[in-house]
C-alpha cells in the first residue's frame, strides 16, 4: 500500500478481509453521511458581470497577481463606504 499521512483505516493484507459493504447494515450506515460536495453556499454569492475599464488601471491590477479583481472590488467597496452607500 503506498504511504498516505491521513490513513486512518485498517489496512487490509487480504482481500477476503474487506467487509462487504452491499450488506444492509452497511447500507444503512453510508446512507447516514451526508454528502457535501464544493464549497458551502453563500449568504450572498458574488455576481459575474462585464465591466468596460480603461487598459492601463487594468494592467495595474492584474500585475499584483493573483486576487486582482478581489482587491478591485475592495477599492470599489472602500468607496461606497466612504460615500455611505456601503453596507
Amino acid at each position: 500500500m503506498s504511504e498516505n499521512k491521513n490513513f486512518t483505516g485498517q489496512d487490509w493484507q487480504d482481500p477476503d478481509d474487506v467487509p462487504d459493504l452491499s450488506t444492509p447494515e452497511w447500507q444503512a450506515i453510508i446512507d447516514k453521511v451526508p454528502v457535501r460536495r464544493g464549497r458551502p453556499p453563500l449568504d450572498e454569492p458574488k455576481v459575474s458581470t462585464t465591466i468596460r475599464l480603461d487598459a492601463d488601471v487594468l494592467a495595474a491590477y492584474r500585475a499584483e497577481g493573483p486576487g486582482w479583481q478581489t482587491r478591485m472590488n475592495d477599492v470599489l467597496r472602500l468607496h461606497l463606504e466612504r460615500e455611505g452607500r456601503g453596507r
